[in-house]
Formats: C-alpha cells, sequence, structure tokens
C-alpha cells in the first residue's frame, strides 16, 4: 500500500490568524467537557447572555421556512433588499443607492471574504486599524494582498490617526478599511476625523470599506456618520447586518451596499457579481430576517438608553475595569466591548496570549489578548459587555484579583 501523504495546512494560511477562535477557546472547551463552568467573554454572542431575538423576526422567518427551501437571486431577495434601500433613505446624507446594489450575504464575514478576492492581487496594500476587527486583516492576506495597519489614537479617544494614515499609503495601497463603531475599542469616530479619511482616499484614489455593524449600538450622545455619507465622491462599500442590533447572530444575515462612481471599477464590481453567483445564493430565511427587522420595532433603542441593559453593562465594565490598579479604560461610545490598557510599570505583561491562557485556567473566564486585534503590543485586552451586570462586576473583580498577584 502507498504511504499516505503528507497534507499540511495550505501556506496561503500562513498569515491568517483570528485569535477570538483561537487556541485558548480549545482549552476553554476542553475545561467545559472536563465539568468546569467557564465564562466566555471572547465573542460578541447576544445569544448567549440571554438577549432574545425580537419575535417578529423569528415569526416571519418561521412563516417563510416552508417556501424558503431553494435558492435566491445571487444578490439575495428583492424584498430584503427593498428594505434596506428604505432604512438609508432615512439616513441625512446618504448617497442614493438602489436594489441592484445590495448584496446579501451569510454574514458580513462571508461579504468581507467575497469583497477581498475580488479586489485584491498578490502585494496589493489595505490599510486597517490597528487595533481592528481580525478578519479583515485576515482576509487580506488570504486574498494576497498585504495589510497595512494605521494606528488608531488611544489618547485620543481611539480615533484614527490620520497622520499615520498618510505616512502609510503608498504606490500599492489599494484600500482603506474603516470600522466604526469601532470593534474591539468601542470608539465612534468623529465627522472631522471620517472627513480626513475620506480627503486621504480621495487623493490617493484609494477604495473605501467601511464596516458599520455597530452604527445603532451607541451609547450617551454619540452620533455615528457613515464614511459613504462624507465621500459620496468616492467608491465606498458599506458592510453591516442583523446579527448585533438585533441579536440574531446564529442567522448569519448581512449585507453590503455599494455608493459612489463605479465606471472605473467595473472589473471589480463584475468580481464581486461573480463570487455571489458561485456561492449561489445567501441562505433564504435568513434574509426574510432582514425585512422583519428593518421595517419592526427598533428594541435596541431600549437597550442603549440610560437605565437600559447594554448601558448599564457598558458602565460596569468600564467603571470596574478602570478602578483596577494599573488598569485604565477609554470610556466605550458603541460597540458591545472594552479595550483596557494594562499599565507596563505595574503589569510586566510579555506574553499576552499566555496571561488570556492564566487567566482562563485560574479564573475560568475567557477573553481575547490585545495582539489579537493586531495591537502591537502586549499591554491590552478585549472585554465583551454582554454578561448581565452582576456576572461582569464579579467576572472584573476576578480579573483585578488576578492581576494583583500575577507575574510572568
Amino acid at each position: 500500500m502507498t504511504a499516505l501523504r503528507t497534507l499540511d495546512q495550505s501556506s496561503k494560511l500562513r498569515n491568517v490568524l483570528y485569535e477570538i477562535r483561537g487556541a485558548a477557546l480549545a482549552e476553554a472547551n476542553r475545561l467545559e467537557a472536563d465539568g468546569h463552568t467557564i465564562l466566555k467573554l471572547n465573542t460578541g454572542n447576544p445569544a448567549i447572555f440571554g438577549f432574545e431575538a425580537p419575535y417578529q423576526i423569528v415569526r416571519d422567518m418561521l412563516r417563510a421556512v416552508p417556501t424558503a427551501h431553494g435558492y435566491t437571486d445571487a444578490r439575495g431577495i428583492v424584498e430584503a433588499r427593498r428594505a434596506i434601500v428604505s432604512r438609508y433613505e432615512n439616513v441625512e446624507g446618504f448617497p442614493s443607492f438602489d436594489v441592484d446594489d445590495v448584496y446579501l450575504g451569510n454574514g458580513v464575514s462571508e461579504l468581507i471574504t467575497m469583497t477581498m478576492q475580488a479586489l485584491l492581487d498578490e502585494g496589493d496594500e489595505v490599510l486597517i486599524p490597528a487595533p481592528d476587527y481580525p478578519l479583515w486583516t485576515a482576509m487580506t492576506s488570504l486574498s494576497g494582498g498585504t495589510p497595512v495597519h494605521y494606528l488608531a489614537d488611544e489618547q485620543n479617544g481611539w480615533q484614527p490617526d490620520l497622520e499615520d494614515i498618510r505616512a502609510k499609503v503608498t504606490p500599492k495601497t489599494k484600500a482603506i478599511v474603516v470600522i466604526n463603531p469601532n470593534n474591539p475599542t468601542g470608539a465612534v469616530y468623529s465627522r472631522e476625523v471620517l472627513e480626513g479619511i475620506a480627503q486621504i482616499a480621495r487623493e490617493n484614489a484609494l477604495l473605501v470599506l467601511s464596516d458599520e455593524i455597530y452604527d445603532r449600538i451607541l451609547f450617551d450622545e454619540a452620533k455615528h456618520v457613515s464614511m459613504a455619507q462624507v465621500a459620496p465622491d468616492l467608491l465606498c462599500l458599506t458592510f453591516n447586518g442583523l446579527s448585533k442590533t438585533y441579536r440574531v447572530a446564529g442567522y448569519r444575515s448581512g449585507w453590503l451596499i455599494v455608493t459612489g462612481p463605479r465606471d472605473h471599477a467595473s472589473g471589480f464590481l463584475e468580481g464581486i457579481q461573480l463570487l455571489a453567483s458561485t456561492r449561489l445564493s445567501p441562505n433564504a430565511p435568513g434574509q426574510y430576517a432582514v425585512l422583519a427587522a428593518l421595517t419592526g420595532m427598533q428594541s435596541i433603542d431600549a437597550l442603549i438608553a440610560p437605565g437600559g441593559r447594554l448601558h448599564v453593562q457598558r458602565d460596569v465594565a468600564w467603571e470596574g475595569l478602570n478602578s483596577i490598579p494599573g488598569v485604565s479604560c477609554v470610556k466605550p461610545e458603541g460597540a458591545l466591548y472594552a479595550f483596557p490598557r494594562l499599565d507596563p510599570e505595574v503589569h510586566e505583561i510579555r506574553d499576552d496570549k499566555k496571561l488570556i491562557y492564566d487567566l482562563l485556567v485560574s479564573e475560568h473566564i475567557l477573553l481575547v489578548e490585545g495582539t489579537g486585534f493586531n495591537w502591537q503590543t502586549p499591554d491590552h485586552l478585549r472585554v465583551v459587555n454582554l454578561p448581565e451586570p452582576r456576572v461582569l462586576a464579579e467576572a472584573v473583580e476576578r480579573l483585578g484579583n488576578f492581576l494583583a498577584s500575577y507575574r510572568q
């Protein structure tokens, strides 16, 4: 019998990392299998923390199931795409677009992957924020591109550093990614900063890719401004979906909107259409959730208002983290996370991945290290703000107790 050939990982995956579901999660699952209770604060998954999907969405999906067993249009059903058009018609200054400019996807993740595969040749550079949602970096690398990380300034509320962006543009730069509100920092970008990014894109003929999945999860007086609003003269792809605002992450229902001039990008847009066609269609039941979500009561408003659960939990996490000696945290203005800093003068962390592992083993709490979001130094962590306030407060307290005696 011929010896079995060794099957190794594709070299294309060499620079593809996704620590949110990395080695620490595997250890957490092993501990759970041994009977331990693990508080998993590694993913923004509302369902596991008691957030129920709005009943209108569930009802409409159930009604659609008997007739939603076939392929749909490659872009998605017209009714859902029309609802997305109507949603943005109510956003002042958002450029006009039509149903043919909308692609539905199996979550925003699939649409990011399709976009990068349609766009990038070997060596093309994409500007991505640091810290970032790591799928953007991973899919840039997997598609043959080179991720170039521009810095967000923690001292300025994690707003992007415009001068750093400008300094990192090269002749190979093809696109810039904007994540607003930001995951993992919770920053909501100012109009001034967004206009500065748009101007850099204008000067260098860059495609704008704007991840706005948290655009309706805002706290206090924060206002979300879309990149498409400040760059109507640029080709801009806006990514959004149901997973966070409507607490239905498992439905895998996202969308991509194309706005701005297109004549210069016909090949790229044909590539997106080709890839949309090769996946045959988005999952059909999830598409029917879009129509129900966007036309029904917006239950997120009560959750983010003062006294609402998400607002209270944001405050519990932020206040608790800042009470830990040697830990500071910029107050999140949006999204579902906090990104605290561990002062190197107090907590000398050389390996934040080991810190996460040791915290898991000791306290049975799973977080994600800052370097997992392409932050350059091992001095940050991401905390998910989704557990109910009592559980979240206890978790933060246990983190503080752990750090008090932890040494590497």
